[in-house]
């Protein structure tokens, strides 16, 4: 007799209310500063290895950095991501000159509009059944990213005032971590500060989309105003939207003062039925204004 499958999401879908009010973190770049060093330091390193580019490595490092830190796709899946790195490599005229031999990705580009779970143990699964070089090529690139941030990314704390604020939300919110980072590299940073004890769950890119993290955590037992998403990218304030949750900005390069406002100000009007509104809609046009969508080799 053959097993039913596990569910992977079930964590999700068996998310007990405690709570009146529910707020979900991101991690990288939101709640800990290390969005930078892992994709400078561990992401794009390996797309010039894996993906033998050494010959564009300044370019890639550019557009990496754009797309994935400083451009209204920062905190974008890695898989997407590293597609649209390739793309804007494409569409410029100094790499062109140098000839590289840049990849198709016409396998991964079709798993990524087929697949939710955007993480390796379903792209391992999927390049195991087919045999596809395109998806077992990213398996490696992914695999050995996470080595690369296992290997390098310790003893970085959190923000000021991400402890402060957990600490203020406890007895009167559920907490649950809301992340596109795998689940053990998550459970290690969050464990490395003392920080587990004070969420109640810890969802990474195992669990589904972020937007499916909020939306099966809290569909059904939270009031809408009561559902809020503190994030640093817009895929963080898509995913809120696309669950019906409040939003509040980590604002890239003001971090710190982003996350003293939260304590100091953001998280009473949550809590008091004040943040909705002008409040709200300020905070994400202040937000929205930091990440551009041109690069700035192409509006100079």
């Amino acid at each position: 007799m053959t097993r039913p499958a596990a569910d992977p999401q079930a964590p999700l879908r068996g998310f007990v209310k405690r709570g009146d009010f529910f707020v979900g973190i991101d991690s990288d770049g939101c709640a800990f500063d290390t969005m930078e060093v892992k994709h400078k330091e561990c992401f794009i390193p390996n797309i010039v290895k894996y993906y033998r580019l050494a010959s564009v490595s300044r370019y890639v490092r550019e557009v990496a950095e754009f797309i994935n830190l400083y451009s209204n796709q920062r905190g974008t899946n890695r898989f997407p991501g590293l597609v649209a790195t390739i793309d804007m490599l494409a569409e410029r005229s100094e790499v062109a000159e140098r000839r590289p031999r840049l990849p198709a990705l016409v396998g991964l580009r079709s798993w990524i509009e087929r697949e939710t779970k955007l993480a390796n143990p379903a792209l391992r699964a999927e390049a195991s059944r087919t045999g596809d070089i395109d998806l077992a090529l990213a398996v490696e690139w992914s695999e050995a990213v996470n080595r690369s941030i296992s290997e390098i990314v310790c003893e970085v704390p959190p923000f000021p005032f991400v402890r402060e604020s957990l600490e203020s939300l406890r007895g009167k919110a559920d907490v649950m971590v809301v992340s596109a980072t795998p689940v053990e590299a998550l459970k290690r940073e969050w464990s490395e500060h003392g920080l587990t004890p004070l969420v109640d769950l810890i969802a990474g890119q195992e669990l589904g989309s972020k937007k499916e993290h909020l939306t099966l955590a809290t569909a059904g037992r939270y009031e809408p105003d009561h559902v809020l998403m503190v994030g640093d990218a817009p895929g963080d304030l898509a995913a809120a939207r696309g669950a019906g949750a409040l939003f509040f900005p980590i604002n890239p390069g003001f971090e710190e003062q982003s996350w003293r406002h939260f304590f100091e100000e953001g998280l009473p009007r949550f809590l008091n039925g004040a943040f909705t509104g002008a409040y709200m809609h300020a905070q994400i046009a202040q937000f929205e204004r930091l990440l551009p969508a041109t690069p700035p080799w192409k509006s100079a």
